[in-house]
């Protein structure tokens, strides 16, 4: 029996974000992984304080609080990924004792700016959202690495094998996969 993960692609608009979007040449920067087919729980690595973009680590994230709320025109692609009930239990307890030692993880802020020039370094416990939610995927086997460049960037997840898009628009208006196959169908 299979069941369902979550990969959401955002772009909240806020100056940093609008400033990679540039850079990158992007529609979406910042990417988050949920086992929640409601989104109202979401992990990655971004900032601690939605006042505050210079102060970063793992969070729990929302369309409901947080920087979300904050940059409530936030645009989002929500993907469902197909996993079995098992590894969909696993991933839940592995993101919960992450959240649990959340302390001991860091935004990789040397590691995103070292991306930009195409320099690879790697720290132990240190993750920007794109490197986390790769490595996490690889954790459970849910992904082919050759789809992602060497820097991994929130838009590539759009072509993550076995992703179907499931809704694009804004955050806020995001209800369930349900409502939405509902409204779609």
């Amino acid at each position: 029996m299979t069941d369902c993960i979550y990969i959401v692609v955002t772009q909240t608009g806020t100056v940093l974000s609008r400033l990679l979007k540039r850079i990158t040449h992007a529609d979406y920067n910042h990417v988050s992984v949920s086992t929640d087919p409601t989104l109202n729980t979401m992990y990655s690595f971004g900032r601690k304080n939605a006042y505050n973009p210079f102060w970063g680590g793992f969070v729990m994230e929302s369309p409901h609080f947080g920087t979300f709320k904050r940059f409530s025109e936030t645009d989002a692609v929500v993907l469902s990924l197909p996993v079995t009930k098992e590894v969909k239990g696993k991933i839940e307890s592995r993101l919960a004792e992450m959240y649990q030692n959340r302390k001991k993880y860091r935004y990789d802020t040397l590691g995103l700016l070292l991306a930009w020039g195409k320099i690879r370094y790697v720290r132990e416990d240190a993750y920007y959202c794109s490197s986390f939610v790769l490595e996490f995927l690889k954790q459970f086997d849910l992904t082919d690495e050759e789809i992602f460049s060497k820097f991994p960037k929130p838009i590539e997840f759009l072509e993550l094998r076995g992703g179907q898009i499931v809704y694009r628009g804004k955050l806020r208006l995001y209800q369930t996969t349900k409502e939405n196959e509902d409204r779609r169908g």
